[in-house]
């Protein structure tokens, strides 16, 4: 998929966008939007899809869809369906992340909702169907100039734009010897990506040990933040190995995602995935 742009200018431009201009749009960059999710949907290996929604011409959906007033001004929104039983939390975020960054790279803005949404009105508009249920939504469209005190205090309030420094995420061999940028070598530009993925109040519970060729992703859970309906966190990682995936590949750094659980697992961390290098 072309992403219009490079893939690391997209990640430093996607902002979480919670209002939106009405009077303003762009029907080719939606219909392109359209044309990928189709595509994302095919890539999917368990039964999880994903639609756009416009509520223009959805005639049963509600007159706005319910977002507790986080969103404003939003007439169409990304939704993602997964089943109750076949499902992968990760895999979900990783190919939402991959719809948000083709938004982007489009000139459209989007926000991750995990919570602040009301299902039912999502529910009626996505049709359903026995056993699914719906974890993430986001609008898209294109994005207010003037921002209200609302979106103000949202980004504020969920610390948008602070990220954990690199001692605290990446390591080197174990978790207890920080990998320093200068000792990532061709992997920096791709592991700072990472670092600058969005997660669910920021909380950014990836955790990378590098050993030799091999990356290895931990989800480091944070306090509230466990398996419900929906695992928030495993979501995270999701994103973080969408960023960590499509930088590298834009970068002509080769791998593939293995699933091998280490023997010495650090306290509290969950293995997810490994990235073995071919490089």
């Amino acid at each position: 998929m072309d992403f219009q742009k490079p893939i690391v200018q997209i990640i430093k431009e996607r902002i979480s966008v919670r209002s939106f201009d009405k009077k303003k749009t762009d029907e080719a960059a939606f219909k392109k939007l359209e044309e990928y999710i189709n595509k994302v949907n095919e890539e999917a290996k368990t039964k999880l899809r994903f639609l756009l929604t416009d509520k223009r011409e959805d005639s049963g959906s509600p007159e706005k869809l319910g977002t507790y007033g986080i969103i404003s001004g939003a007439e169409r929104y990304i939704i993602g369906v997964l089943d109750k039983d076949d499902r992968d939390d990760v895999e979900l975020g990783y190919l939402f992340e991959k719809i948000v960054l083709c938004a982007t790279g489009l000139g459209l803005g989007t926000c991750w909702l995990g919570g602040t949404f009301k299902r039912s009105d999502f529910e009626q508009v996505a049709k359903l169907q026995e056993n699914e249920h719906i974890p993430i939504v986001s609008p898209v469209g294109i994005k207010k100039e003037k921002t209200g005190l609302v979106n103000k205090m949202m980004r504020a309030g969920a610390g948008s734009d602070k990220r954990k420094p690199w001692n605290e995420l990446f390591f080197e061999e174990s978790a207890e010897t920080p990998l320093t940028e200068d000792a990532a070598g061709a992997y920096k530009t791709v592991l700072e990506m990472v670092r600058l993925a969005p997660s669910a109040s920021n909380k950014q519970p990836w955790r990378v040990i590098r050993v030799k060729n091999e990356y290895r992703f931990f989800v480091c859970r944070n306090e509230g933040y466990g398996v419900s309906s929906y695992d928030l966190q495993k979501n995270d990682l999701g994103i973080a190995m969408c960023h960590f995936e499509l930088v590298a590949e834009e970068l002509g750094l080769s791998g593939v995602w293995v699933k091998e659980e280490p023997e010495n697992m650090p306290e509290q961390w969950e293995y997810i995935a490994t990235w073995l290098a071919a490089d």
